[in-house]
């Protein structure tokens, strides 16, 4: 490849994934931060129902992902690529910012969370736009034969843009105190992003457009109705059918379980320390970045199929051992107690409603260097529990800070996720982009990708941890392990549609 396409490439590459990485930082803060959002924008009254109602809030904006994509997608293929994303982005980061800014439940009512999910609503119309016009862009400026290496690039930003959000949300923290944090400074991850959307659009307003769809559209070989097109015509349905179900739907899963679900099954389910989790993950998200690149490029090599398929199987088969080891690893159960160091603190504390709370504080110590906290909160009423369904109402919630040893263990089964990750992940773009013609790619791409990634992918953790819930409430002493069987079973079956019905078509195909 000469130096002058290589300049050419990577400024495209530069404007493309920033602005991509910084909608995924947008769209991921709020993911990050279910735990603390559902005690903002929800009633406070069941915990659980709360965090179940923030996930299920968070899976909106995936669901609808798909008609942003025939939304912007259509756009992107009548007036082109660059102007469409600029149109996403802006639209991004405006919901993002006001997320930031709504009042809490306490404040406003119900109005909060209904407004939370139309501009969670907002953001995934805009993110499901973003993508496609993204990946088309790189991947029809990129030399032939090299496209798996250089929408790799793409790739990497969903997952950079998941390890910005956690290091901005650490940092806040860090400068906070506690009680500042969970009163305003959770608020501090959504405001900064139109700062990085601004210095991102800048930079978008500059690019040039799409040499492959200026070229489509100076000859007039333009689409006049991509929808009708993509989907109304039964050969290339056929293939929109097969990238969904054969590629993205287990791409999506894999993807969500190995990021987003790994985060909320060691926050919630094993109770780690909120801060700790967020480190160890961007650690793990750190080092496993590269492997986009790698698979992308070995993609080009050896052809997509093989190499997503085999993330697809390696995750179907070694979910269940990976989460039972990471539980495992953690649990107390398997842990010495120091009993000379365990304290219980009882007092009465004045709530936000201004009435009393009885709170017990549990603390414990163990010879590995393991904490653990216990906070129970009976609710008073005239100096009595408030009884809820004949019981008296208590909140208890946990918190495990883990060794540094337990650290390390864990970054490495995380790791190990985010591997199988970038080889479904990696290829994907280049994937989609060869298999429809240039006039409706951007429309025909954009909706298998957010079906599969919004819709099969983005309901996993309320789906997942809705099964974990259950099990639990129902005394299965594995309880923690039903929620993968949600990824396993639709990885499964499309790694056979994947396995039967793809082909390992020519990479060096002219696009």
């Amino acid at each position: 490849m000469k130096e002058k396409s290589t300049k050419g490439i990577w400024k495209v590459i530069s404007a493309s994934s920033m602005g991509t990485m910084i909608e995924w930082y947008d769209f991921y803060i709020f993911g990050s931060l279910a735990v603390v959002i559902s005690t903002k924008f929800f009633p406070s009254d069941n915990p659980t129902a709360a965090f179940l109602s923030t996930l299920a809030t968070f899976a909106a904006g995936f669901v609808v992902r798909p008609f942003g994509a025939l939304f912007f997608g259509r756009l992107g293929d009548l007036i082109g690529r660059k102007y469409t994303f600029m149109v996403t982005l802006l639209l991004m980061g405006g919901a993002t910012f006001l997320i930031g800014c709504i009042p809490s439940y306490e404040t406003i009512g119900f109005m909060a969370p209904l407004l939370v999910l139309i501009l969670r609503l907002l953001q995934g119309l805009a993110l499901g736009g973003e993508y496609g016009g993204a990946a088309t862009y790189v991947a029809e400026h990129a030399p032939v034969g090299q496209r798996g290496y250089w929408t790799s690039w793409i790739q990497t930003t969903a997952t950079v843009g998941l390890f910005i959000s956690l290091m901005v949300i650490l940092a806040t923290r860090n400068i906070l105190t506690p009680e500042q944090f969970d009163e305003w400074g959770w608020r501090v991850p959504f405001w900064v992003s139109i700062i990085m959307v601004g210095v991102s659009y800048l930079i978008r307003k500059n690019m040039d457009e799409s040499p492959v769809f200026a070229k489509a559209k100076a000859e007039g070989k333009t689409s006049t109705n991509p929808l009708k097109e993509s989907f109304g015509n039964r050969y290339n349905l056929k293939f929109v059918l097969l990238a969904l179900f054969g590629a993205t739907m287990g791409q999506g899963v894999v993807w969500y379980t190995g990021q987003f679900y790994a985060m909320n099954f060691m926050k919630t389910v094993m109770a780690i320390d909120s801060s700790q989790v967020d480190t160890l993950l961007g650690i793990a998200l750190m080092l496993g970045t590269p492997f986009f690149i790698l698979f992308g490029w070995l993609s080009d090599k050896i052809g997509r199929k093989y190499i997503m398929m085999g993330g697809m199987l390696l995750a179907i088969i070694l979910y269940r051992p990976i989460y039972k080891s990471m539980y495992e690893t953690t649990s107390i159960a398997n842990k010495t107690e120091m009993v000379e160091k365990t304290t219980l603190i009882a007092e009465l504390k004045e709530n936000k409603k201004q009435t009393m709370d009885s709170i017990y504080t549990t603390n414990k110590e163990y010879a590995d260097g393991t904490t653990f906290q216990e906070i129970k909160t009976v609710h008073l009423e005239n100096g009595t529990a408030v009884i809820v369904d004949g019981k008296a109402k208590v909140d208890t919630k946990t918190t495990i800070k883990i060794s540094t040893a337990d650290e390390w263990s864990l970054i490495f089964l995380v790791f190990v996720q985010v591997i199988f990750v970038t080889m479904v992940y990696g290829p994907i773009a280049a994937f989609l982009v060869e298999m429809f013609p240039v006039k409706i790619r951007y429309t025909s791409m954009s909706l298998p990708y957010h079906v599969g990634n919004g819709i099969f992918g983005g309901l996993l953790p309320a789906i997942s941890t809705y099964f974990v819930i259950n099990a639990k409430e129902g005394g299965n002493p594995e309880f923690y392990l039903e929620g993968l069987w949600y990824p396993i079973v639709i990885a499964a079956i499309s790694f056979v549609i994947g396995m039967v019905y793809i082909k390992n078509k020519d990479k060096n195909a002219h696009i």
